[in-house]
């Protein structure tokens, strides 16, 4: 059981809202000044068009998601356009949309990776992306990758291209995988800060740095296998696509080196001689390759090309009435959270609210809930995993599909579906449970600061700054076991085992998808497609349509939003960019949200720390 950190969150929260609100009520100014703007910004909107053997440039700019953080609209306006935003996000689904519509798409024989602003994505999103180009492949249409420098992440989506062009001074940059943090067991013990931690699992490591200095044996060995499944997919997808083993990827120093003098020390020269690429260019060189290839533009410096977003404003679909009986998706993607939340963190309200709305839709005879979370409240999830018992007392079947993690309190609202899909690197499981909090009881004594009184009741005086009670201590420590025992009863239940046999694979330990199909944590290896069927299959109908529930904007948003779309191409460059001050706010942001993180009303949680590696 965790007390809240209540003095530095609000502390840290009426920092940040101060600072915050004063940067909406600029941008507000600004917006109401822009406002006269908007006739000429609409009257001189150019329709976008598709010319006959385009190229479409896949810019993806970003991190991957299954769902999006919900964005200040003005905020979320004035960041369009911009090349390398680390904040940005794409929709895992709207990039899927793009290839796939492409792949029937005439116009479009020729699909551009351009990959320079990705910053991050999950093997199993990258897996589902590459498997869309294979069917794009398939179709006689050509793949290109080309890059200045790949990174790990990039470079794996690179590899499904039928040619990969690195410019003649780039890179590529393969490391595999790690996982170091940091432990503050001796600098807690300086502050005298006294770290009360309660736990089961012998590899639910969420609180070792708050009790170690360094990962424990058991820490080294889950993450150890853990690494070397998710590598060994990456390494074997790669070499597969590039036609070279896998042992050519990650070279020793030593044999970098060699490799390196080999090739005049030039890292380029000795990506091509290793297959990594297929031809070195200038950004002159690639665009005339390009111009060969597709032809000019209209304006003859560019090849004849369509943007990602450009092109799927054209192709995606407007929302429609449903009418048919349908198939419900709902994203869970986040921590999760107590109460309301936004997209992007799962709410204990929030997301069983989405649940009920499916449960009383008539349309929706199944449904598909899209689990994308490390997990975190306890109470949050069993509060979810209620409104999935209730769905199926409905008589809706509910099929789980993992995105690139369901694991902890993301497995506890997963484990009651009927039927639940993972992908083969889906981090998954770590079946246990913890709770911990500080007391400064030393810390302030040696400020000369001492707490004193009395109470009814040993628990009356519990406080941050008073020592906690022993008995109060075992109290707290059978409330953790009694949650473990409930989870792996839980899982035991719903997945046909014996509590012994969920005993011996829980634990706090985290698998991958692959080896969870193994051990019988899920059904089956599938994407998202395949869930939807499944879920159509289960509720017994041939013919049916699919319906997003999410939260939505409101009519002020939405307006908002394209007002400032509309004219956010006519402001300076200095006002779209994020400033320094913004970046150091976003950064007492991450501080925040790992406070939030902690708010079940019990103090208890099921969460994965493993998967953040």
């Amino acid at each position: 059981m965790t007390t809240k950190p209540s003095f530095f969150k609000r502390f840290f929260l009426l920092l940040w809202n101060t600072l915050n609100g004063t940067r909406k009520l600029i941008l507000n100014l600004i917006f109401f000044s822009l406002l006269a703007l908007i006739a000429v910004a609409l009257m001189s909107d150019e329709p976008i068009i598709v010319e006959q053997d385009s190229a479409l440039v896949l810019n993806l700019s970003g991190s991957i998601v299954d769902q999006k953080h919900f964005v200040d609209p003005i905020e979320a306006a004035l960041s369009q356009g911009e090349q390398d935003n680390p904040k940005a996000e794409v929709l895992l689904a709207d990039i899927l949309y793009v290839i796939h519509n492409a792949t029937q798409d005439e116009r479009i024989n020729t699909i551009v990776l351009d990959l320079s602003n990705l910053h991050s994505a999950g093997v199993s999103k990258m897996t589902a992306i590459g498997e869309a180009l294979n069917a794009f492949k398939a179709e006689g249409k050509t793949v290109i990758a080309h890059g200045n420098y790949f990174s790990q992440n990039q470079y794996f989506l690179a590899s499904y291209a039928s040619k990969i062009y690195l410019n003649t001074q780039g890179m590529v940059s393969l490391d595999g995988l790690s996982r170091y943090r940091l432990y503050y067991k001796s600098a807690l013990e300086k502050l005298k800060i006294n770290t009360h931690v309660f736990r089961v699992g012998t590899f639910k490591s969420a609180v070792e740095p708050f009790i170690r200095d360094d990962m424990s044996e058991a820490d080294k060995a889950s993450s150890n296998a853990l690494l070397s499944d998710i590598w060994g997919s990456y390494s074997e997808i790669v070499a597969k696509n590039r036609g070279i083993s896998p042992d050519e990827l990650v070279l020793s120093p030593d044999n970098y080196l060699e490799k390196l003098d080999s090739n005049e020390g030039d890292s380029a020269k000795m990506a091509l001689s290793m297959k990594w690429v297929d031809e070195l260019v200038s950004a002159e060189g690639f665009r005339l390759a390009m111009i060969d290839a597709v032809g000019a533009g209209k304006d003859p410096q560019y090849f004849r090309q369509v943007g990602f977003n450009d092109y799927l404003s054209l192709v995606k679909p407007v929302a429609h009435f449903v009418e048919k009986d349908s198939v419900g998706i709902i994203v869970a993607k986040g921590n999760i959270l107590n109460g309301h939340q936004q997209a992007g963190d799962i709410g204990g309200d929030s997301t069983s609210e989405l649940l009920r709305k499916a449960r009383f839709d008539d349309k929706i005879k199944a449904l598909v809930l899209r689990v994308d979370s490390p997990g975190g409240s306890a109470f949050a999830s069993e509060q979810i995993r209620q409104e999935v018992l209730a769905i199926q007392a409905a008589g809706k079947p509910v099929v789980i599909s993992m995105g690139s993690l369901a694991a902890s309190g993301g497995y506890w609202i997963s484990a009651s579906a009927d039927y639940i899909y993972a992908t083969p690197t889906t981090l998954t499981g770590s079946i246990g449970i913890f709770g911990m909090f500080a007391t400064f009881e030393d810390a302030l004594a040696q400020i000369g600061v001492n707490s004193d009184g009395v109470a009814t009741s040993e628990w009356a005086g519990l406080s941050v700054a008073r020592p906690l009670n022993s008995n109060v201590e075992a109290v707290i420590q059978r409330h953790i076991e009694r949650g473990y025992h409930e989870f792996i009863s839980l899982v035991a239940t719903e997945r046909n085992m014996t509590l012994e046999q969920v005993d011996s694979i829980a634990q706090g330990r985290v698998w991958t998808g692959k080896k969870a199909l193994e051990l019988g944590l899920i059904d089956e290896i599938g994407d998202m497609e395949l869930a939807v069927a499944k879920a159509a299959e289960l509720a017994k109908m041939k013919n049916f349509d699919t319906k997003l529930i999410e939260q939505e904007l409101t009519a002020e948003q939405l307006f908002i939003q394209q007002v400032m779309g509309v004219t956010a191409a006519y402001l300076p460059q200095s006002l779209q960019k994020t400033s320094l001050i913004e970046t150091m706010l976003a950064k007492w942001s991450v501080v925040l949200e790992e406070f939030n993180a902690f708010d079940d009303p019990n103090g208890v949680y099921l969460y994965c720390d493993l998967c953040n590696y």
